[in-house]
């Protein structure tokens, strides 16, 4: 039996289905959520209740148990691709379709079980469902990435992200031609309220904030190359942002990106520079990572910018 106390379903939640409404009170995922439906360990008005069940103001919801811990990520063979190791911090870079840290749907086969077998005793640094990640990159983006390796490092490494003092650039390939050629895109962003898998620019989001810089045009093709600065760290923040202001990130169907011909059913975006504070002995460190080959060949099959 759970110990959490009956929830009365207020005005604000009136008409939810049951599954979003308990996730959005208790912080558990939607799956997590259905998962204990189907074990009628939901109950509302004292009865099992099916996930699509619309909530009433003042009816009471019972929560009689909670989602099973996750699992621990543990060491497993993933080919990792390491640019600077020291006794502090790991820089990789992350191809696409590797994802950095277990979650749904992805139990196994991460970058973090990669790291782990490789650098085990990152097991005790940071989050231990995602151990050493101080930040992101999204499954399909490539590119760099610092990760920490000692308790120290992870501190030091949050801290200087908080601050925006680690530099984090971009390169993205976007549709159209910008009406200028650096700006800054400073708008909040949340998850969406119509597909909860992605996220959207909203006024009650949290700050984001991404500087751009164009690099080529091919007016032919309606493409730019954009170098993006990263001043926050949102999921899916510079893919949001762009496509916010009418240039989504080419191949990105998630947010209006159209695929070229012939080129990679991926987002064109590749974190190619990284640059921070060594966070133990703080010695600069700056690393650059070239275009992978699926993202050259788009550039070389377009042909020189400006025609």
């Amino acid at each position: 039996m759970s110990d959490r106390e009956p929830i009365v379903v207020p005005e604000s939640l009136a008409g939810e289905r049951l599954d979003r409404a308990v996730s959005l009170l208790t912080g558990w995922s939607r799956a997590e959520v259905q998962h204990l439906v189907a074990d009628e360990a939901v109950l509302v008005g004292g009865q099992p209740a099916p996930k699509s069940h619309r909530l009433v103001v003042g009816e009471i919801i019972e929560l009689l148990g909670a989602p099973s811990p996750p699992e621990l990520p543990g060491p497993e063979p993933v080919p990792i691709d390491v640019r600077h190791v020291d006794a502090a911090v790991v820089v990789v870079a992350k191809p696409a379709g590797l994802v950095v840290h277990p979650g749904p749907g992805h139990a196994h086969g991460t970058l973090v079980h990669g790291l782990l077998d490789r650098f085990p005793e990152i097991a005790t640094v940071g989050d231990p469902a995602r151990p050493g990640i101080v930040h992101r990159l999204d499954r399909d983006t490539s590119g760099l990435m610092v990760v920490a390796r000692s308790p120290d490092a992870y501190t030091g490494l949050v801290g200087a992200l908080a601050a925006r003092e680690v530099d984090r650039r971009y390169l993205a390939l976007v549709t159209g031609e910008l009406a200028s050629p650096r700006g800054v895109i400073d708008a909040p962003i949340g998850r969406s309220t119509r597909q909860r898998t992605r996220m959207a620019v909203r006024e009650a989001g949290r700050p984001a904030r991404t500087g751009y810089e164009v690099r080529s045009v091919w007016p032919g093709a309606s493409v730019s190359l954009l170098e993006c600065r990263l001043e926050s760290g949102r999921t899916h923040q510079i893919r949001v942002h762009l496509a916010a202001i009418g240039h989504p990130v080419v191949a990105d169907g998630a947010y209006g990106g159209r695929r070229l011909p012939d080129g990679p059913d991926r987002p064109f975006l590749h974190a190619y520079a990284l640059g921070f504070t060594h966070p133990v002995d703080g010695h600069p460190l700056v690393f650059e990572d070239p275009l992978p080959g699926d993202l050259a060949a788009v550039l070389d099959a377009l042909g020189p910018p400006g025609g």
